[in-house]
């Protein structure tokens, strides 16, 4: 459900805490304490997300008490719809017992800023799908699903004041974003598929463990291997996120036999234009092209066929 893109980047931030750190304070396990940290907050951004879709459907319950409680409330407060906090995938999300842990063991819900779900809940309120919603009787399976989905791509995701809200709250919110949408949609299609006491599968989570450990035990030799490559290059003036990224993929070239050679340079490519500088893709391109050749000339490039395995 994770891609492997952000588990590189979670083991890309954690290699550069490891290197601002003093030598004094790093003890064993910091390296893996910090990635499973990084990790974690993947885990949460998506858990709260999907409270945040809940919580402004159940604002509709609150908006008709208090509405109802007005000294002298109108026929139209007294006719608040609030059918959408039934929804059925509020309910399958909220009835979820992983869910429910994970809100419980993260302390997710005093993050909500209240006065922000009812101001995004009045703009759902206005909009169109949502008048034509409550105008049905019943529940159909696929309006329930559309609303669901129409709170989070056209409400939350379009909310400056909600993004706004998600930075503060979450350090690497931007490192996830894109992904959530992706994952948050998945969720909506395939609900029952999803454990949230997992959402990293076993293999991507021993990935970024094994690749964080290798780049830490294979540092000397990877360096030795990318240093003649700068020629004109000062290595002390080379952006450090370009360096670690060097890294990562000399020891996914040597030690990592499923992942294709291919991949691993396209992949630290757009890595390096998202985290570095504008020259960084090119520059990192032409430093890994080099030493793969020189590895495969050498012979030490061993890739094996995952589907044959």
């Amino acid at each position: 459900m994770i891609s492997r893109r952000n588990i590189r980047v979670k083991v890309m931030q954690t290699l550069y805490a490891m290197d601002t750190m003093e030598q004094g304070t790093v003890k064993p396990g910091t390296a893996t304490s910090l990635l499973n940290e990084k990790l974690d907050q993947t885990s949460q951004i998506f858990t709260y997300l999907l409270f945040s879709v809940a919580r402004i459907a159940q604002y509709a319950e609150t908006d008709a008490q208090v509405r109802a409680s007005k000294h002298l409330p109108s026929a139209e407060d007294l006719a608040v719809n609030t059918k959408i906090a039934g929804n059925d995938f509020v309910f399958q999300v909220l009835g979820d017992k992983g869910f429910q842990v994970n809100l419980d063991s993260w302390k997710l819900r005093r993050l909500e800023d209240q006065e922000l779900i009812r101001k995004l809940y009045n703009q759902l309120v206005e909009s169109d799908i949502y008048k034509a919603y409550i105008a049905e009787p019943g529940r159909d399976k696929a309006k329930e699903k559309q609303i669901i989905e129409y709170i989070y791509k056209e409400i939350l995701e379009k909310s400056e004041a909600f993004r706004q809200h998600m930075e503060d709250s979450f350090i690497h919110w931007g490192d996830d974003e894109e992904m959530m949408t992706i994952l948050v949609g998945n969720f909506f299609s395939k609900p029952q598929l999803f454990n949230f006491l997992q959402l990293i599968s076993r293999e991507k989570l021993e990935y970024a463990k094994e690749l964080l450990l290798t780049v830490l035990d294979k540092k000397e030799y990877t360096l030795e291997l990318i240093k003649p490559k700068l020629q004109n290059w000062d290595p002390e003036r080379i952006a450090a996120v370009d360096m670690l990224l060097m890294e990562m993929g000399v020891c996914e070239f040597l030690y990592f036999p499923t992942i294709p050679t291919k991949v691993t340079i396209n992949e630290y490519i757009d890595l390096a234009k998202a985290y570095s500088t504008p020259q960084s893709g090119q520059f990192v391109n032409g430093i890994l092209d080099n030493i793969l050749k020189d590895l495969v000339q050498e012979n030490l490039i061993q890739k094996t066929d995952r589907n044959k395995k």
